[in-house]
């Protein structure tokens, strides 16, 4: 049995249609529906049983009498991703907590462990975006959450008997991602205005903004091979290559035939608090030996906007 926590978020869907693909329904999807609109997300997915989070944590892992079976895998995709979301004592029981009885259980029964960390543990940089402590410095509850994780997980790494592996998302967009309205990717906002015959709306300053944008279908891709690989330790899961927000939106304006960027003042709320550059260094990546190309922004795109045009 492989067990999926979020999986009935953005990248744990996604996660799981590639493993229904690829032959596997054994798999235990662990989620909670307090967001009802997510549910549209598992209407394409085969799995064995759902169980709600809250009940998967107290009735399964913390009573470890309970016998889950054999358990292949544990990816750990859950979380309050949310970035606005400033009560601390939520964000630090379901982001921090909740991961440390996770994989506490699956170090002491040798259950490889593969999870979702954030590339906004960086904060506010424009280099050196790279796995080590000193290049850390996060601006925001949520990111502080995933550091905080992080470093626990590097206590750990050195007495593991088997494989942890944190993965630093970047700015991840694709199919299912729906359900997190604010929170979904600009590709897909900028889509939404386009589809709606809207100008494509961009913060003022957004021609000197640049992110390290992969489609979701890469994330999943760099998930299951290093589970394959039994790969140990933090790596960055980005591209590598930085996009202008501008060059971004002009992709989907060439792609429609129409619209034009509009624009809007930058709140200033976020300011102090948005990363306007980020770029992946894959060195480490590269070192354990991943190597496989990554879908360019025009690719990604592309294969959305066809997902999307699917669905209507």
């Amino acid at each position: 049995m492989i067990i999926v926590t979020g999986g009935a978020g953005f990248i744990g869907s996604n996660l799981i249609k590639k493993l229904n693909n690829l032959g596997e329904t054994n798999i235990l999807l662990v989620d909670d529906l307090k967001n009802s609109i997510k549910f549209k997300n598992l209407v394409d997915l085969n799995f064995y049983d759902f169980i709600d989070k809250e009940y998967f944590l107290h009735k399964f892992i913390l009573n470890t009498n309970l016998n889950l079976g054999i358990i292949d895998a544990v990816f750990h995709e859950g979380a309050c991703s949310d970035t606005t979301e400033w009560n601390g004592k939520y964000i630090i029981n379901n982001n921090y907590q909740y991961s440390k009885e996770l994989l506490n259980f699956c170090l002491k029964q040798k259950i490889p462990f593969v999870y979702a960390s954030s590339a906004s543990v960086y904060g506010i940089r424009d280099s050196n975006f790279i796995e080590d402590r000193q290049y850390e410095k996060p601006v925001n509850l949520y990111a502080y959450s995933k550091m905080l994780f992080d470093n626990y997980v590097r206590q750990l790494l050195p007495k593991a008997t088997s494989p942890i592996c944190g993965l630093r998302y970047f700015n991840v967009y694709g199919p299912y991602e729906n359900h997190k309205k604010n929170m979904a990717s600009l590709v897909l906002k900028l889509i939404n205005d386009s589809i709606n015959n809207q100008n494509l709306k961009l913060f003022q300053g957004s021609e000197n903004f640049k992110r390290d944008f992969i489609y979701v279908n890469d994330v999943v891709a760099l998930n299951i091979w290093c589970l394959e690989n039994n790969i140990f330790g933090i790596y960055n899961c980005g591209t590598g290559c930085s996009e202008s927000l501008v060059t971004l939106a002009n992709v989907i304006i060439e792609h429609y035939n129409k619209g034009t960027i509009e624009y809007i003042p930058f709140p200033k709320q976020l300011e102090g608090y948005y990363q306007y550059y980020t770029q992946a260094n894959l060195n480490n990546l590269k070192k354990i030996g991943y190597n496989k190309p990554f879908i360019n922004i025009n690719q990604g795109i592309t294969k959305y906007i066809n997902w999307i045009n699917n669905r209507l």
